[in-house]
């Protein structure tokens, strides 16, 4: 397994690719390798750390000041991040940031390099890494590679605005198995290798470019068992009350995001704000808690929309608030998994409705976490990947303010049978594809017979073109 970062060993992995990554790796034994997350002075680009806990080897290495604003705060999270959420407008394009992002690459395939086995598996996670792949076969690798990437993937016209987005994207020829969260993503894939790599680039679901790459959707699930457990702990249920006796005579909604321009945070207050505004019924008794958890604070963009979220709050709860009534509650801070599933329980509605997301593990976690007999509902946004297997859910624009509004309304009037019956719907889907499903699905299409490398003589030579190819690349 390699990712950008590893996760905490001294903690309860809180994330869904943490748990979804040890979960395999400790079933099996295995290596997993990141970055852990320190900054260091120049060092050996060779220089690798290891930790084992029970058959699970954890490798890791640290980078430099110049590797850290290069490699992960300006190209991938400056450039790519933005760009794959179709935000092309405050993206950043520094060919001296896509060097240092090229170089991290090959740090992390020589470290892999050397305790990589014959017959290891490879998987490969998100967009830090889209490079890893043809690093590793530049190198000789021969094993089987998975890429999977937890973003969403814009249409082709949007990934032209990339420079040297024919070298990013080619990269991914050198996996084996290519896996997206939504079949929306692996069409917008498949669609941009016919416009720039020819119509015969692609066969189905498979393209040929350079070797046989299976691309696939995968959508990520939760450990559904696990998180109904957190539901019933005594943290969680403390949580639960303590809300409902303190909003007793309210109703409450809620939105738990990081705070991320992708997320539509600005939009879901503005329609909370149309709603109190087209619905006077329910000023004095909805109450919105939108917790917005701190992420890349150091980054310009991500700052600008914390000052415009406290001032949109601030303007609402001016307009509509009461003294014994604020419509917002406002809080940036990261909540715990008991905290958070008690404040799933205790919600009547969760508006989930990001502008554009890879998944959206925040609305399987609210189903999860609802009683079945007196469920909330779930209002997601249809630019959400979770949108195509959760059809049950109130669907909205987010960018749609009257329709938002709207949905809002239906929520909170809907009578019971029929939050019982979409909550049934939604916790089976779940239920099916869950965290579980989305591990194993991957790992089969991605080890099974036919996935398997042919090593005939005119594989192993088209193999050495490749490399040759792949040569000539970075040389240019």
């Amino acid at each position: 397994m390699i990712s950008n970062r590893l996760a905490d060993l001294n903690k309860p992995a809180a994330g869904g690719l943490a748990i979804a990554l040890g979960g395999v790796l400790r079933s099996g034994g295995g290596v997993w390798l990141g970055w852990s997350g320190n900054i260091v002075p120049y060092q050996d680009e060779n220089s690798v750390a290891c930790t084992t806990v029970g058959n699970v080897d954890f490798l890791s290495i640290d980078l430099d000041e110049g590797e850290h604003q290069g490699y992960y705060k300006n190209y991938a999270n400056g450039t790519l991040w933005p760009l794959l959420h179709q935000r092309v407008d405050i993206a950043v394009f520094d060919s001296s940031s896509e060097k240092i992002y090229r170089s991290v690459n090959k740090r992390f395939a020589h470290a892999l390099l050397s305790v990589l086995r014959e017959d290891d598996v490879i998987w490969i996670h998100d967009y830090h890494l889209i490079p890893l792949a043809e690093e590793l076969r530049a190198a000789g690798v021969m094993n089987r590679i998975g890429f999977f990437l937890h973003t969403p993937l814009p249409p082709p016209a949007t990934l032209s605005v990339l420079p040297n987005h024919e070298w990013l994207l080619s990269s991914l020829f050198a996996c084996d198995l290519v896996g997206f969260q939504s079949n929306e993503d692996r069409v917008n894939f498949l669609s941009y290798v016919q416009i720039y790599f020819g119509d015969e680039a692609v066969d189905g679901s498979t393209v040929t470019r350079r070797r046989r790459t299976i691309v696939g959707s995968f959508p990520i699930g939760i450990d559904v068992d696990s998180f109904q457990a957190v539901a019933q702990s005594p943290a969680a249920q403390a949580m639960c009350a303590g809300m409902r006796e303190e909003y007793s005579k309210r109703k409450l909604l809620i939105g738990v995001d990081r705070l991320d321009y992708s997320k539509g945070i600005p939009q879901r207050i503005r329609s909370f704000g149309a709603f109190l505004h087209s619905f006077r019924e329910f000023r004095r008794s909805a109450t919105l808690i939108q917790i917005a958890s701190p992420s890349r604070d150091d980054i310009n963009a991500y700052a600008e929309i914390q000052r415009e979220l406290e001032s949109l709050c601030g303007s609402i709860n001016g307009d509509f608030g009461e003294l014994d009534w604020m419509p917002i509650r406002y809080i940036h801070k990261t909540l715990n998994q008991d905290e958070l599933a008690g404040l799933y329980q205790a919600a009547k509605v969760a508006l989930v409705t990001p502008l554009r997301d890879g998944m959206n593990l925040v609305a399987k976690e609210f189903i999860a976490a609802q009683n079945p007999y007196k469920p909330g509902v779930l209002v997601l946004s249809k630019f959400a990947g979770a949108a195509e297997q959760m059809r049950e859910a109130l669907i909205v624009n987010p960018y749609d303010t009257e329709s938002t509004v709207h949905a809002i309304h239906r929520a909170l009037v809907m009578p019971l049978h029929e939050r019982q019956e979409r909550h049934r719907a939604l916790l089976a889907t779940i239920k099916r594809y869950d965290l579980h499903w989305w591990c194993k699905g991957f790992l089969h299409a991605l080890t099974r017979p036919e996935s398997k490398h042919d090593y005939s003589i005119k594989s192993i030579l088209k193999k050495v073109l490749n490399r040759i190819d792949a040569d000539s690349n970075r040389i240019r």
